[in-house]
C-alpha cells in the first residue's frame, strides 16, 4: 500500500461454530436515501446488488488486453494499487455471503486465482516494485475469508483458499521477514530495494496479526495464536498502539522506531479489532482479549465515527485522501460487523452504530448519472462528487453487512469448513532479501538498481502526508 510516506471488541461468547445474529437489530426503522432504500432485507439486497454492479464498472480485467484481478493502475496508469483488487474481491465475497447472490462468483474466483503468482503466495513478480507485506496480506485475508464463509472451492487442480492464506502467513512468518530492529515486527515493504523498506508500520503487522488469529481459530492451532500474541505485544511495546488505543501509522528502523508518525487510519483499528475478536473466540473468551476489544472498540468509535457515522480522521476534513484511503470505511464496516459474530458481546454497541452509519452512507448516494452514485463524505449528508471504486466499495460493504443476522458466522475446519489447507504452503516462495546484508562495496550497485526501479516507475508511488 502506498498511503503514507515513510518520510515525513455480551454475556455469551460465540463458540467456534456458526451462529446467527437477530436481524431485528439491523433492519428496523432505517430511513431511505434518495438513491437507495434500506428499510427491509429485500431493500438491502436490492441496494447491495445495485452497488455491486456499480463497483464492477471500475473493473476491466475481463476485457481484451486487460489483466484479471486488478483495478486500473498503478498510478499513473490508473488510480489503484494492486492490493485494492484483493480488497474488492473480499468485499464481493462478503456480498455473496450476506445476500446469497452468486452472480459474481466466477469473476471473483478467476481474479483471486489469476493473481496468486508462480509460487501461489500472492507475490506476482510484476508488482514487486511496490510489494508491501500489507499488500500481500490483503489478498491473503480475502482468501481466508473465502475459507471461513465456505465460498465455493476452486477446482482441485488450482490453489485452495485456505492454503493461499497459509502461504501468505508462512512467507510473512519466515525469519527473513523479521529482524531485531525496533525489537521485532514486520517491515512495510518486502524487497529491500523498495522505498519504505526501512519503515515498520501498523497495517503490515496488523494484517499479519489478523491472519494469525484467524488461522489459529480455523485450524485450532496454537502456533498461529502465538504469532498473533507476539505481534500485538510488539505493536504496543514499540508505541504504535498507545495506552488509550490510538493506532499510529509507523516509524523508521533508523531511529529504532522512535520517530512515530501519528497519522491514524480506520482500517488499522478495524484489522486489529477483528483479529482480537478471533483471538477472543479462539481462547474461549479470555478476559485479556475482551478487555483489549473493549478498549480498542471504544477508541475506534471515538476516533473514526463522527456523530455515529464513519469518518476518516486523517484526511476527510480537507479531502486530502488518496485512492487507498478512500476505501478504508468499507473495511471498517465489514470487519466490525464480522466481529459481532465471533465476539458477540460487542453486538449491542456495534450493530446500532453501523446501522446509523450505513443510513448516512446511502443518504448521500445521489450522484449522476443515475441518482445513485456514492461519494465519500457520509457525514455531510450530501453527495460530494468524490467517486471511485473505493467510495462505492465502502457503501456496498456498509449496506450488505446489514444482513449479518441472516448469515452464518465464520466456520472452522471442525465446523463445516471445506477449504483444503497446506501447512507447508509458501515454503518455495522467493526470498527477496537473500542479498542482505548489503556491504559497502555493494552500495553503488544497489543504488543504481534502486534508481532504475524508481526511475522507471516515476510517479507511480503516491506518497501522502496527513490531511490535518
Amino acid at each position: 500500500m502506498s498511503h503514507m510516506s515513510p518520510f515525513s471488541v455480551d454475556a455469551i461468547m460465540a463458540p467456534r461454530f456458526s451462529r446467527v445474529l437477530p436481524a431485528v437489530l439491523l433492519v428496523g426503522d432505517l430511513v431511505s436515501g434518495q438513491g437507495y432504500s434500506i428499510n427491509s432485507d429485500n431493500d438491502i439486497m436490492s441496494a447491495a446488488k445495485s452497488l455491486a454492479d456499480n463497483v464492477l464498472t471500475y473493473y476491466h480485467g475481463t476485457e481484451p488486453g486487460q489483466t484479471p484481478g486488478i483495478l486500473p493502475g498503478p498510478p499513473p496508469a490508473g488510480d489503484y494499487y494492486w492490493w485494492e483488487g484483493g480488497a474488492l474481491w473480499g468485499t464481493l465475497i462478503d456480498y455473496w455471503h450476506y445476500t446469497g447472490d452468486k452472480s459474481y462468483n466466477d469473476i471473483i474466483t478467476q481474479s483471486m486465482l489469476f493473481q496468486v503468482g508462480p509460487n501461489k503466495d500472492y507475490m506476482p513478480p510484476n508488482v514487486t516494485a511496490s510489494l508491501g507485506n500489507d499488500d500481500q496480506a490483503f489478498w491473503g485475508m480475502s482468501a481466508m475469508l473465502a475459507a471461513e464463509v465456505n465460498f465455493p472451492d476452486p477446482p482441485s487442480d488450482q490453489p485452495q483458499w485456505l492454503s493461499l492464506a497459509q502461504a501468505v502467513f508462512n512467507t510473512q512468518a519466515n525469519p527473513d521477514r523479521h529482524d531485531d530492529t525496533c525489537g521485532g515486527g514486520l517491515r512495510w515493504q518486502i524487497p529491500f530495494a523498495n522505498n519504505g523498506y526501512d519503515y515498520k508500520n501498523s497495517i503490515a503487522n496488523g494484517c499479519f496479526f489478523n491472519l494469525g488469529a484467524r488461522l489459529a481459530r480455523y485450524l485450532n492451532n496454537q502456533t498461529y495464536a502465538d504469532w498473533a500474541d507476539k505481534t500485538w505485544d510488539w505493536v504496543q511495546s514499540v508505541g504504535l498502539m498507545s495506552s488509550d488505543y490510538r493506532i499510529y501509522d509507523g516509524a523508521h528502523v533508523e531511529t529504532n522506531c522512535t520517530d512515530i508518525n501519528k497519522a491514524q487510519f480506520s482500517y488499522n483499528n478495524a484489522v486489529y479489532l477483528l483479529g482480537a475478536a478471533y483471538m477472543y473466540n479462539y481462547t474461549d473468551g479470555d478476559s485479556k482479549w475482551e478487555d483489549r476489544i473493549n478498549g480498542l472498540l471504544d477508541a475506534t468509535i471515538r476516533d473514526f465515527f463522527k456523530n455515529n457515522v464513519a469518518y476518516e480522521i486523517s484526511c476527510e476534513q480537507k479531502m486530502t485522501c488518496t485512492a487507498d484511503m478512500l476505501s478504508y470505511k468499507g473495511y471498517l464496516h465489514r470487519w466490525m460487523m464480522t466481529m459481532t459474530q465471533v465476539a458477540p458481546f460487542t453486538s449491542a454497541k456495534v450493530l446500532p452504530l453501523l446501522k446509523e452509519s450505513a443510513t448516512a452512507a446511502v443518504k448521500q448516494c445521489t450522484g449522476p448519472p443515475d441518482g445513485k452514485t456514492c461519494g465519500f463524505q457520509w457525514s455531510s449528508g450530501t453527495f460530494d462528487d468524490s467517486v471511485g471504486a473505493g467510495q462505492t466499495m465502502n457503501v456496498l460493504a456498509a449496506v450488505s453487512s446489514l444482513l449479518v443476522g441472516r448469515a452464518a458466522a465464520p466456520v472452522t475446519n471442525d465446523t463445516g469448513g471445506t477449504s483444503v489447507g497446506d501447512f507447508n504452503a509458501g515454503s518455495g516462495s522467493q526470498n527477496f532479501n537473500t542479498l542482505k546484508p548489503i556491504t559497502t562495496g555493494d552500495r553503488a550497485g544497489a543504488g543504481i538498481l534502486t534508481a532504475l526501479v524508481l526511475g522507471s516507475a516515476l510517479g507511480t508511488f503516491t506518497w501522502m502526508s496527513t490531511g490535518e
